[in-house]
């Protein structure tokens, strides 16, 4: 009856974790302005503060940048299994301060016509809310049963919105601290409001900056148009060159390593009902633009793309001005899956833009990062527990689903550690994360809590 009475504790405590919510979503912890490090290291002390007076071993541990947060709970047993759960304290800046409906840093509850509520204020979903679903988890276990279920390292970061530039030293320099059988990531969504899910993959990321040098200065395009060597115009047919006309990169290699997406799981996913004319239409959209012969979902959760997320070049203010500009820009972002090699490609994109390259021009690059795209195969034991888990708190099935984007983090656990990640989140596609009004479904704040309760309880088990 152990699990019965924490869901009950956790049913009563609502109100104190709410308001314990609020004093972490108070505090401005904004990671990528100088201005605001004291509040970056007062969340740091809070949350160690908070994990102490709940049973664990916490420790602040500073870094060139905002300090980590580390804290143990062996309450369980030195041969309980090992997890390692990870959020991070800090957020994004809140900018533009005027489409805020109140102060982003003064949470409030906002209830709806029909009666569902929701948590208003920056860091509300991403990532304090989720971060303090599992530690409300926790408290619940330690105050009833006075032990968790399973031994937990909880890992807190302060610089995810800003690059997690102290991150990877800091695992190489704690890794036989840090290790465990799994780490547990909360960075993640729920299918629907009243659905829950598993991400089982995560695009991996290779960016690229490049830049086409020309004439020795931008030159007068009466004067020179003609004859001199444009970079714009070499830029735009390398660029366009990147994709066939179904869809397709064309980028030597770039599918080496990328898997055929499974029949079963494309069962599953359309079984779910996504509709991607609703997808593209909420973003003013009609057509699917990616590969042909592919669904919209497997393009999003599945396959690799290659996209331009900027592109410069002479002059772009008010009015005109008639110019040749000595050099052109765009900013390239490749989506990796499966055992792509963002090495590999990055190469492969180099030596394209190099043979495209006509005389009288240059190229310069910037490296913008890399990471390899990560999956976790739905059969992987602790993924089989908390399925069961959150299938028991919400009464549905769960989900295992893909995620277009990348969590940078997972990969280096995996590249660092040797573990892989348990996906679980209760965050909401319209949450509005890094943007005005953020908000958190109450409802998965509540009932994130109690899953984690149940997951932690499931992790205790042997496998099925």
């Amino acid at each position: 009856m152990t699990l019965t009475t924490v869901l009950e504790t956790l049913d009563t405590d609502r109100d104190a974790a709410l308001e314990r919510l609020f004093t972490l979503l108070r505090i401005p912890s904004i990671s990528t302005d100088p201005a605001y490090k004291p509040e970056c290291r007062r969340a740091a002390d809070h949350m160690a503060a908070d994990l102490q007076s709940i049973g664990f071993n916490a420790t602040i541990r500073d870094t060139p940048g905002h300090p980590m947060v580390v804290g143990h709970n062996d309450s369980a047993g030195p041969d309980a299994a090992h997890f390692l759960f990870y959020g991070h304290y800090d957020v994004q800046p809140p900018d533009p301060l005027d489409l805020w409906d109140t102060p982003p840093f003064e949470p409030r509850i906002v209830t709806r016509p029909d009666g569902t509520a929701m948590i208003s204020a920056s860091g509300a979903q991403d990532d304090k809310g989720q971060l303090m679903t599992f530690v409300e988890a926790c408290r619940a276990w330690m105050s009833t049963a006075g032990k968790l279920p399973v031994r937990i390292t909880i890992f807190l970061e302060g610089e995810e919105e800003s690059g997690s530039p102290s991150l990877p030293g800091f695992l190489a320099g704690n890794a036989d601290e840090l290790r465990a059988e799994a780490a547990l990531v909360c960075d993640t969504s729920m299918w629907n409001r009243d659905t829950p899910a598993i991400c089982t993959g995560l695009r991996g990321m290779m960016s690229e900056e490049i830049t086409i040098h020309a004439a020795s200065k931008d030159l007068h395009s009466g004067l020179f148009g003609g004859p001199a060597m444009n970079p714009i115009r070499v830029l735009a047919k390398i660029v366009a060159s990147l994709h066939d006309d179904e869809g397709r990169v064309t980028l030597p290699g770039f599918y080496d390593g990328v898997h055929e997406t499974t029949d079963d799981v494309k069962a599953q996913w359309a079984a779910l009902g996504f509709d991607p004319a609703e997808f593209l239409g909420g973003a003013g959209l009609s057509v699917p633009a990616g590969e042909a012969d592919r669904s919209v979902m497997e393009q999003l959760w599945a396959r690799p793309t290659c996209e331009f997320n900027g592109i410069t070049g002479g002059y772009t203010g008010e009015g005109f001005k008639t110019v040749l500009p000595a050099q052109a820009s765009t900013k390239i972002s490749c989506r990796l899956v499966g055992d792509q090699d963002p090495h590999a490609i990055r190469a492969a994109l180099r030596k394209c833009v190099e043979d495209m390259l006509p005389a009288d021009c240059t190229v310069s690059y910037i490296e913008h990062g890399s990471s390899g795209g990560i999956a976790l195969s739905p059969d992987n034991p602790s993924v089989r527990r908390a399925k069961t888990a959150l299938e028991d708190e919400w009464g549905v099935t769960a989900p295992t689903i893909g995620m277009g984007g990348s969590i940078p983090v997972v990969g280096q656990f995996k590249n660092l550690l040797g573990m892989d990640c348990l996906l679980v989140g209760f965050g909401l596609d319209d949450d509005r994360i890094h943007s005005p009004n953020e908000k958190y479904e109450l409802s998965s704040f509540q009932r994130g809590a109690r899953s984690w309760a149940r997951i932690l309880d499931a992790l205790s088990r042997p496998a099925a």
